[in-house]
């Protein structure tokens, strides 16, 4: 049973009351999630492991990708998703997780799983928050991350670099050597052809509606809530990658900057 069931109507301020800080609040009555349908871990590359699974946002689920890195015995989660137990045995047999990164600014909610089962650095682009509810502006923050990073930070992970967008909240794109060069990304660059099996009915057909089933396309709802620069998107063509590992949707395995070039212009 969740923490917050077992909290009585009200909980929240009356700790506020008590003087506990709105973190601690937080923290106390927003637990973490539990793990949800997936996949298996596959190796996309050597060293580079895809597994997809559901998201449920309020009456509707859609799916999400989660990437492991393997650093020599370490692992690095970019976007994370929880996995099962079967899952974490999989992932144990990989290595050990040590950190954790955070590329879009609309993610990270499984995060937190990860720092308290590991005690992985939680890392997030500089400019982002964990925060309740669906608006950074007006959410409460309820976790706080180990690092922040911007674009000449010194990463967790080898021969990789990181493409930011100034938006608000701030998104990155991760581009690894792997396969010729790979771009990790969160919400900018999605594949979403079709609903998979990690949607809900409710899910493929609302997502269909709303523009966000396509191939090789930016984020509907990311170019409407962040706004993205003209040039900051152009900027995505001169990243030098033929791979693109989504947040959203099937990985692109070869041709994909030419397979993006019509959505980014």
């Amino acid at each position: 049973m969740a923490l917050r069931q077992l909290l009585p109507p009200g909980t929240p301020a009356a700790l506020a009351r008590a003087g506990f800080p709105t973190i601690m609040v937080c923290i106390m009555t927003h637990p973490i999630p539990e793990a949800q349908l997936h996949g298996e871990l596959k190796e996309i590359f050597p060293g580079v492991h895809f597994v997809s699974g559901s998201m449920k946002m309020g009456p509707f689920k859609f799916s999400r990708n989660m990437v492991v890195l393997v650093q020599g015995e370490r692992l690095v989660i970019v976007n994370s998703m929880r996995l099962n137990d079967d899952g974490l045995a999989a992932l144990d047999k990989l290595g050990k997780v040590t950190d954790v990164i955070r590329l879009a600014g609309f993610h990270g909610s499984d995060d937190r799983f990860y720092k308290d089962r590991y005690d992985a650095k939680v890392w997030a682009i500089k400019g982002q928050t964990y925060f309740t509810g669906a608006n950074p502006a007006k959410g409460t923050v309820y976790f706080t991350p180990d690092a922040e990073l911007d674009s000449d930070s010194e990463l967790p992970v080898a021969d990789a670099s990181l493409y930011i967008f100034d938006t608000s909240p701030s998104e990155g794109i991760l581009r690894i050597e792997a396969g010729g060069g790979t771009l990790i990304t969160g919400d900018s660059m999605q594949n979403w052809a079709t609903a998979d099996r990690f949607f809900s009915w409710f899910g493929g057909t609302v997502m269909k509606v709303m523009g966000f089933l396509r191939p090789h396309g930016l984020g509907p709802g990311w170019l409407k809530a962040c706004k993205p620069s003209t040039d900051q998107v152009a900027g995505i063509l001169e990243l030098d990658f033929d791979n693109v590992l989504p947040g959203h949707g099937a990985a692109v395995l070869g041709g994909a900057l030419e397979a993006y070039r019509p959505a980014v212009g």
